[in-house]
């Protein structure tokens, strides 16, 4: 692959390292130019760089096999291809339904206290809540997680905490990206972000006009914070800075705070979804 870059304020570690499927097979070397010089982009010229190709193959195949656990007959080809593929089943006239969303700064308590399993459930819950919303089933959903340093038994807990959110709704993990990205200042840094794609017949679909005076109006506990205010928790407790703050327990708390930050984002799929014709809408 050859391209023609004449300009570029980039430096080479984050103009090689951006996109990285794990559906797709091994890379072969690459062919850059830049500025009129070729650069043959072998594994140790992208280790150089900050991004270990053998170890980002190994994550490969190690993601393949999590994946593996929530797939039914309704994944086609789950080996091949940079795009993942889904027959749909069980709909009349389906309305697909589809949403995104990140853990946010979450993920740096996480890195705190070096526990990841949580934010990987939280990663497809806080998704299919918002699908939920509309009435819809989970069908499929994709990750995408960018890291500074791979470091393997935190991207397995990772994927662990992703594999048992998906199979507490029934959803198949069917692609993703993961990107390794060195920053120029050698901090580490993770980054979340989830997708998920749903179904539900048209009358099955929420419709809030018909709300009225008189309803009843049904709540649901959370489980904490699940992932919003974590930016400004952090800036309230001074995390960065003090991080000891996280093992400490403060009155009206049962655990340490930073154990209370990290409890799981509450599912309501799994209790909701068999009565789902009883309610006019949901909100969270």
């Amino acid at each position: 692959m050859s391209r023609n870059r004449t300009q570029s304020s980039f430096p080479l570690a984050m103009r090689v390292a951006l996109f990285y499927p794990f559906t797709a097979g091994r890379r072969s070397n690459q062919v850059w130019t830049t500025q009129g010089r070729s650069i043959h982009l072998t594994s140790q010229a992208y280790r150089s760089s900050g991004v270990n190709l053998d170890e980002m193959d190994t994550l490969k195949e190690r993601i393949k096999a999590f994946a593996s656990a929530t797939h039914g007959p309704e994944v086609l080809n789950p080996e091949g291809g940079f795009a993942g593929l889904y027959r749909l089943n069980g709909f009349k006239q389906p309305v697909l339904v589809a949403s995104t969303d990140g853990v946010g700064t979450k993920t740096k308590v996480a890195a705190q206290l070096g526990h990841y399993e949580s934010i990987g459930q939280d990663l497809v819950t806080l998704n299919v809540n918002d699908i939920l919303a509309r009435g819809a089933k989970p069908l499929f959903f994709l990750d995408y997680v960018s890291f500074t340093t791979l470091d393997q038994q935190v991207m397995d807990t990772l994927l662990r905490g992703i594999v048992w959110g998906c199979r507490e709704v029934g959803c198949a993990l069917i692609g993703g990206e993961t990107a390794q990205m060195p920053g120029p200042d050698g901090s580490d840094h993770m980054e979340l972000v989830g997708f998920v794609v749903g179904a539900a017949e048209p009358d099955g679909l929420f419709d809030e006009s018909s709300m009225q005076p008189g309803d009843y109006l049904v709540g649901f506990p959370s489980s904490g914070l699940h992932t919003n205010g974590f930016s400004l928790v952090r800036s309230v407790f001074n995390t960065d800075e003090n991080p000891s703050v996280l093992y400490r327990r403060f009155e009206g708390l049962q655990h340490a705070l930073g154990e209370e930050l990290l409890v799981r984002h509450r599912c309501y799929y799994p209790m909701l979804a068999p009565v789902l014709n009883l309610f006019k809408g949901l909100s969270h």
